[in-house]
Formats: C-alpha cells, structure tokens, sequence
C-alpha cells in the first residue's frame, strides 16, 4: 500500500520541482532520493505482514510473496536510474515530467501486483500503459520515435478494448469482478461467457507482455523508442506484467486449467520460436535484445502455465535475473554510438571491466550455470515437468533456449575476440561509479546463481 501511495506523490513532487530547479541534474537526485523511499517503504512492509490480508472491500489482496517480488523490482528500479538517469536527462527538454511517469507507472506496478478484482487490474495495467506511450515517443526530433510511440499506442489501445470485453464476458457469467467468484457464481445459461471472456483476457494480456503471436508491435516499439526508456520498458514493466498475468490464471481461472493450457502451451512454444529465431538475424543489438525480450516472455510464461510453488519461485528468480542483466547491458548501449554489433569490436581491450559485466549479464539471460538465468529458467521447466503430461513442452523450451546462446555468444566473440575499428574509448560518459554499480549487478547474478535458496527464495519459507 506503501508503494502505491508514495509513487504517486512522488510523481506530482516531480512535476512540481521543474519549477523550482530549472537544472536537469537535479531532476535525476529527486528521483534517485524517491526510488530509495519506495524501497524502504516496501522493505517496512514486509517486516509488518504475516497473513494475507484483503483492504478497500477486498479490491487489492497484499501478500508475502507479491512484497518480494516489489522488493527486488524496487531494487531493479534503482539499480537503473544510478546506471541511466543522467541519460533520462538527454532525452529532452522535460526530465522532471519523464521520472514522473516512471513513478506513476510504478503506482500502477503496485495495484497490478495486489489486485483481487479485474477492474482493479484493468486500471493498473492503463497506469503503467499510458505513461509509456508517451516516453516511447518522447524524442520529438527522432521519426522512429514517432512512429514506434503510435504503434504502441494503437495496439495497446486495441489490446486494451479485448481485456474490457473480456471483463465484461466474464461479469457477465458470475455477476462479480471479484477474482475468488468468477468460477463458483457463475449463472445458470451464461456458461459460455466464461471461456469467452478467458479467451480474451487470454489474448489482451498476450499483447501486453509480448507473447506471440501478438509480439509484433514490440520490435519497432523498443528499437524506435529512446534507448534508456526502452531498458526501463523491456524490464521492470515487463516482469510486473507477467505476475499480473500469473496471479490472474492462478486465483482466477486454476478451475479451468484444462481448457486453458493447451493454448498457452502453444502460445508459449510460438513465442520462444519466432523470438529466438528473428532475433539471431538481427544486426542491431537494440532490436536483437528487443526479440530477445520475446523470447525470454516465453519462458516466463511457463509460469503461468504452470501456476504452482515452483513456478513462483521460478519467477520470483526471473525478476533480479532478466531486470539487472537487461538494464545493465542497455546502460553500456546507451554510451556507445554503433548498435551494431561491430560496435562492441574490442570492447574487452579498452574496458575490460564493462566486457566482463557484459559477459556476465549475456550468460544470465542464455541461462549458463552459475548465474541467476540457469536457475530461473531452471525453475520454469521443473514446474512444467511437476505438472505432469507436457513433456515435450520441456523438450521445446530446451531447444529453443540453445539457439538464444548463438546471438548472446556473437556480441561476447565481438568483445573479446575481434579487434576494435578505431582507437577511441567505446563509452560515452562512461566514469567510475558505472563501472562499479555494473560490477556490483554481475556479482550480484553470480551469488543468486550460486546461493539462489539462501539469498532468496528460503525468504518464501521463512
């Protein structure tokens, strides 16, 4: 509740201070100062739950496990802005108004995490929408900008109107928005509005977190929008997305597993495909970790599919696993001038210690043992095989996983095994806080991916 409240005041502090500190850098201390009051907002939360507990006539639901995940989102959140917010600066004209939207976009976080009620999710998916239709286009001189800002408006918008149709399907057939009685009050005669409406949340929410085959606004949407928005964008919303979705088919539609999963079973081995497959054509890094992100939603959808103890494990690992490797690789693209990768040509030579965190970050997100990614996507297979009967969804998601390893290995290969194209430092703005905030996140990867139970998931059972 914590986090709601304050992200929101936050927000308007924000759009206020431009009046009173007509410096950009200033702008980026505010915002550092109110990613760390999230924080420990949240961290006092979770010293203070013990049961689950409902508020506002049981709109919003707070539970451990939804604390956890905001706490290693929240550290995400300020993970990128010490890493990128001086490039917010850069942007435009308006860097007050831009961190704004990030804290409103996290007030929405908070009530997709906590809802009970599918309005409550519906208003919280539109909080984190909006304000990103506006980031994504918020380098007015660039064209891509532009364009990638009305395409995702376009489709989130369309998206938007299946999830109320849904919604209504849904009301329509148990008379409730409540997620508890969506299945046990359903009508007499209205049976068919069910498995309407779960179609088309089904499809709304595959818009929103990229899955196939309703990826494809993602490409142009990331690669057009300014580069430190999409890092924010690919991320934290991203992962925020998925828990909403996860917790939607876990305490709304578990009854109906069997008319659900062979959809999403599909969905699932369709996104791994043709993310992983586009993606090792690409010749941008940007649009490369763009169809990446496609296909590491893949395998976040196996929680969903799943929907047991080891699947919410398996996300909960996701969370600091995809965030602090995504943001950090996107912090070193934000420096460098070619996004190809001949840009990272020698990288190793002139900042061995970026290759390094680079490196580790690529491994993370490729699933290589003794990193954070192997275990997490670990996890996402193990709920799928304790399921039962979708063995070769398994075999599917292993498959697909190795062919991400070629497109992540050619950028290492670049760094350390091809010379550099000039004698010029690589980094622009590259000083020694960034070195060592990317040394502390690869580090960080590390000990999870060692040490995953005594880090954090031992905290699900304590």
């Amino acid at each position: 509740m914590n986090l709601i409240i304050i992200s929101s005041i936050w927000g308007i502090v924000l759009m206020f201070s431009g009046l009173f500190f007509p410096r950009k850098s200033v702008s980026v201390n505010i915002a550092i100062i109110g990613a760390i009051l999230l924080l420990v907002a949240n961290t006092l939360d979770i010293n203070e739950i013990s049961i689950t507990t409902s508020t506002f006539n049981g709109l919003l639901q707070y539970d451990f496990y939804g604390y956890i995940f905001l706490e290693l989102l929240l550290i995400s959140f300020l993970f990128y802005l010490l890493l990128s917010a001086k490039q917010v600066t850069e942007v435009g004209n308006h860097p007050y108004e831009y961190f704004a939207l990030m804290f409103f976009v996290m007030a929405g976080i908070g009530l997709v995490t906590f809802f009970n009620n599918l309005l409550i999710l519906f208003i919280g998916i539109e909080i984190v929408s909006i304000p990103l239709f506006i980031l994504t286009g918020s380098d007015k001189r660039n064209l891509k900008s532009n364009e990638a800002s009305l395409k995702y408006f376009l489709t989130g918008a369309f998206s938007t109107g299946i999830l109320l149709l849904g919604i209504a399907f849904l009301y329509g057939a148990s008379g409730s928005f409540q997620l508890d009685r969506l299945l046990t009050e359903a009508r007499p005669g209205l049976g068919v509005f069910t498995p309407l409406g779960l179609v088309f949340v089904l499809v709304a929410l595959g818009f929103k977190v990229s899955a196939a085959p309703f990826h494809f606004w993602t490409p142009d949407a990331y690669d057009g929008a300014p580069t430190v928005f999409t890092s924010f964008m690919a991320a934290i919303v991203k992962l925020a997305a998925f828990v909403a979705f996860s917790n939607l088919f876990l305490f709304g539609f578990a009854d109906l597993s069997a008319k659900w999963q062979l959809p999403l079973a599909l969905m699932t081995v369709a996104t791994l495909l043709i993310g992983n497959i586009t993606a090792v054509y690409q010749q941008s890094v940007k649009r490369m970790l763009a169809y990446s992100s496609i296909a590491q939603a893949g395998f976040m959808l196996l929680a969903v599919f799943s929907g047991n103890d080891l699947a919410r494990q398996g996300l909960l690992l996701y969370t600091p696993a995809y965030c602090i490797a995504t943001i950090g690789i996107f912090a070193v693209l934000i420096r460098m001038e070619d996004y190809t990768y001949d840009g990272f040509n020698g990288l190793a030579s002139r900042h061995p210690m970026v290759a390094f965190c680079v490196t580790v970050f690529l491994l993370s997100l490729a699933g290589i043992p003794l990193t954070a990614g192997f275990f997490a996507k670990y996890f996402m297979l193990a709920s799928v095989v304790k399921t039962g009967g979708f063995l070769w969804l398994v075999i599917a998601a292993v498959v697909l996983a190795t062919i991400s390893v070629y497109y992540y290995f050619r950028v290492i290969q670049a760094m350390y095994f091809k010379p550099a194209s000039s004698e010029e430092s690589f980094l622009k703005a590259e000083t020694l806080s960034f070195r060592w905030l990317l040394l502390a996140g690869a580090i960080l990867l590390i000990a999870l991916g060692v040490f995953p139970y005594q880090l954090l998931l031992n905290w699900l059972v304590a």
